[in-house]
């Protein structure tokens, strides 16, 4: 239902300021019914490739589909089955959720019967029905994102864009949102492609697109991801974690990564079938303040991903020429 081809996206420089590159010869296809998330770190090209999905950018190069169709040459085809969450609020916290509703539909040329129907539809599953009357600015922040969801729901979407929609909420919301989001999904077989920087988020989901610097990294599914790793890891909470990753380097001969103040070890056990925690306690016990060995999780998962060398792509020329020109 998505496939992008080799997008490239340049942003122009000025006089002192080299082109940058947003977007490098990028690819992926998200089948149909997949609910797939895309993450990275600040700067890896995810904003950049959601306005560009939504139709609010022009690549520099590169093709995107979006149900079979093409992106730049049938946008409004492409609009009539697409639905979109941003991750700033897209209602207006000034009128109640029923008129936020009703001017939605109204973009959309759903009035009248259709409209009560695909209104009520789409509130279903929501905590708004006794709230049709309250405007959006006295709602928590959970119920807001409800009216939102709610809101692009009403034109059935047959693949749904979401950017970072649970940012703001607490944990109780969060999850609330994310499993009448996953039941949706399943019920009427919508493609969803989501942003997230919240790797719980990703443990239930189809596929995790993995980005860095403009580049796909990985891309599969959480299963097959922590898979890479291994069954267990050690981590390690060292006095002084820069010091201390030398050390393990330098005289055990170790692949250390570093995660905040956290070191992580992929090996659990030496040559000699001794458990690597016990040979770093006995050894280094004093520099530590504490170790323990975890089944890896997606956030392991992104670290060793992202940690690595990015694979150098040559941007087209094209491509430089293309902003060049602009």
């Amino acid at each position: 239902m998505i496939r992008i081809q080799e997008l490239t996206h340049v942003y122009p420089g000025g006089r002192k300021v080299a082109p940058r590159i947003a977007l490098d010869q990028l690819s992926l296809s998200v089948g149909e019914g997949e609910f797939a998330i895309l993450s990275g770190p600040n700067g890896s090209g995810k904003s950049t490739l959601f306005r560009i999905l939504c139709g609010l950018a022009l690549p520099s190069s590169g093709t995107v589909m979006v149900g079979g169709f093409d992106l730049f040459a049938q946008p409004a085809k492409v609009r009539e089955i697409l639905g979109v969450v941003f991750q700033n609020p897209a209602v207006d916290k000034h009128l109640t959720v029923a008129e936020n509703l009703k001017i939605h539909a109204d973009l959309y040329g759903i009035v009248g019967a259709e409209f009560a129907a695909r209104r009520d539809e789409a509130l279903g599953w929501t905590d708004l029905g006794g709230r049709l009357d309250q405007k959006v600015e006295t709602l928590s922040g959970g119920l807001a994102r409800q009216v939102e969801l709610a809101k692009v729901l009403m034109t059935r979407p047959k693949v749904l864009l979401l950017d970072e929609p649970t940012t703001g909420l607490d944990p109780s919301s969060r999850r609330n949102f994310l499993d009448a989001l996953h039941r949706l999904q399943r019920e009427r077989g919508m493609t969803v492609l989501m942003t997230s920087h919240v790797f719980a988020e990703a443990e239930d989901v189809d596929r995790v697109a993995i980005m860095r610097e403009g580049k796909l990294l990985a891309f599969d599914s959480p299963q097959a991801l922590k898979a890479r790793i291994g069954t267990e890891m050690v981590v390690i909470q060292p006095n002084d974690p820069e010091a201390f990753a030398e050390t393990l380097r330098n005289e055990l001969g170790l692949a250390v990564r570093r995660h905040g103040d956290e070191l992580r070890l992929e090996e659990t056990e030496n040559g000699e079938g001794l458990p690597m925690l016990e040979r770093i306690l006995e050894r280094y016990r004093p520099l530590i303040r504490s170790i323990s060995i975890k089944q890896p999780d997606l956030e392991d998962v992104f670290v060793h991903v992202t940690s690595r060398a990015v694979p150098e792509h040559a941007v087209p020329p094209q491509a430089l020429q293309k902003v060049a020109s602009r």
